[in-house]
């Protein structure tokens, strides 16, 4: 009789992310996740290394000299990029997946698609192609992305009955689809 082999890897470790945040692996039984609402989520992965990485960062680019907060977009990509590279990851071989940049609060600036056209064009300067995306609308993300394969779900965080609507209809999140992303 042969034993049967499990189709997922046994999930060893989860790690959650949060603004300001990033986390690389190369084990296939490491989980990221994150929650976001205006923020941006990059999942960035070389499937021949099987490593990758995510981030979560709060604000697209730095108004001063700041090189070091990772909740500005610029900072957290390039040291999630370079510590990919680190990994033995190759900028030609990756590739991304882009979450969030909502618009969580009526009245104010779009922070979310300032994120998310700053995450977009980052990743063209870079030469780094986004094989699937979801950006913009007015609803929280919830993300699990497993590094070693790249593996994403993705779900929307159902609103709270009191919570703040956006009177402006929106235009409806960008959905590249993409075989590997799960709605759960």
């Amino acid at each position: 009789m042969t034993a049967l082999q499990p189709t997922q890897p046994i999930l060893a470790s989860r790690h959650n992310i949060i603004q300001g945040e990033f986390a690389t692996s190369g084990d296939p039984g490491v989980m990221l996740t994150t929650l976001l609402g205006s923020c941006v989520a990059v999942c960035l992965y070389d499937l021949t290394v099987h490593v990758g990485g995510m981030n979560h960062f709060l604000l697209p680019e730095t108004g001063n000299a700041d090189t070091a907060n990772l909740s500005y977009g610029v900072n957290s990509m390039e040291l999630l990029i370079n510590d990919l590279l680190k990994q033995g990851a190759s900028r030609i071989r990756m590739e991304a997946k882009v979450f969030g940049g909502a618009r969580m609060i009526a009245g104010l600036s779009d922070i979310g698609e300032r994120n998310s056209s700053f995450a977009l064009k980052f990743l063209q300067m870079e030469g780094i192609p986004v094989v699937s995306q979801c950006i913009g609308g007015t609803r929280a993300r919830k993300l699990r992305f497993w590094p070693a394969t790249g593996r994403v779900q993705h779900a929307f965080v159902a609103l709270a009955p009191d919570a703040v609507k956006v009177p402006v209809a929106p235009p409806p999140p960008r959905h590249v689809p993409g075989d590997d992303i799960e709605l759960f």
